[in-house]
Order: C-alpha cells, then sequence, then structure tokens
C-alpha cells in the first residue's frame, strides 16, 4: 500500500475508475447479447428495438473512452450488416 497522501488518493480514484469501466462493459456486452439473441429468434421488432439500444451503448462507451472509436465503428458496422440480413 502507498505511504504518500497524493498516491493513495489515485489508487482510490483508479479502484472507482475501474470498477466505473467494468460496469459500462457489462451494460455493452448485455446490450449485445440481446441485439444477438433477438437476431436469432428472428423478431423484427424486438430486433429493431435492441438494435437501436446497441448503437446507442456502443457510441455511449466510444465516447467514455471504455472502446475505442475505430473499434467502435467496426462493432456498429457489424451489427448494422446483420440487422440488414435480417429485413431482407
Amino acid at each position: 500500500m502507498a505511504n504518500i497522501k497524493s498516491a493513495i488518493k489515485r489508487a482510490r480514484i483508479t479502484e472507482d475508475e475501474n470498477l466505473r469501466n467494468r460496469m459500462d462493459k457489462s451494460a455493452l456486452k448485455t446490450s449485445l447479447r440481446r441485439f444477438n439473441e433477438s437476431v436469432e429468434a428472428g423478431d423484427k421488432e424486438v430486433a429493431e428495438k435492441a438494435y437501436v439500444s446497441a448503437v446507442k451503448t456502443v457510441d455511449q462507451s466510444a465516447a467514455k473512452g471504455v472502446l475505442h472509436k475505430n473499434a467502435a465503428n467496426h462493432k456498429k458496422a457489424q451489427l448494422a450488416k446483420k440487422y440488414a440480413e435480417l429485413n431482407n
């Protein structure tokens, strides 16, 4: 454990940031899983709502720095491709 006051504070802040990032990643994975499940089920209405939610979650993760912006764009392109295949 750190002895210096600023190092103790930094460690505490890092723990808080780590927890926040884990929560965001978990929400992202859940959103993507729900979209994939709705596509596999073939339910277009649920898939549309899940698609919008998943894209929003990906954008929010990229804005917070949890996900790199290029990774976010790649993920959104994959989602759009899957959604388009469902509608055709």
